[in-house]
């Protein structure tokens, strides 16, 4: 349904100088900072790459789209490294909340828009 046309460098696109954001519910509270450019902090613009596509529907009916569910609560709990290395009792509990709320958030598509 959507064809890949080219990527460039975000630092030759003719829009570069236009302030970015990340286009979803993290700019809900951020204006674009376009002479700075500070309110995207993801990635330096010099190594951000822009990818253009072209809509191009085939008529054919989509399939079920694969996706894999993020863990669960439980699992998130029971993890003792990365981020819950040096973590105990209710900060433990938060952080798997937390994350496992961002997880079944970005999953479900609500994080978007």
């Amino acid at each position: 349904e959507f064809l890949h046309i080219e990527t460039v460098p975000f630092m030759e696109w003719h829009l570069h100088r236009y302030g970015r954001s990340y286009g979803d519910k993290r700019d809900i509270h951020r204006r674009p900072d376009a002479k700075n450019n500070q309110s995207y902090n993801a990635q330096a613009a010099e190594r951000d790459m822009v990818y253009c596509f072209s809509y191009a529907p085939t008529g054919d009916p989509l399939g079920k789209q694969q996706i894999k569910m993020p863990p669960s609560l439980k699992t998130l709990k029971n993890c003792w490294d990365g981020p819950f290395k040096n973590l105990h009792g209710a900060a433990r509990d938060r952080l798997a909340q937390q994350l496992h709320n961002r997880f079944v958030t970005e999953v479900s598509g609500t994080h978007v828009g």
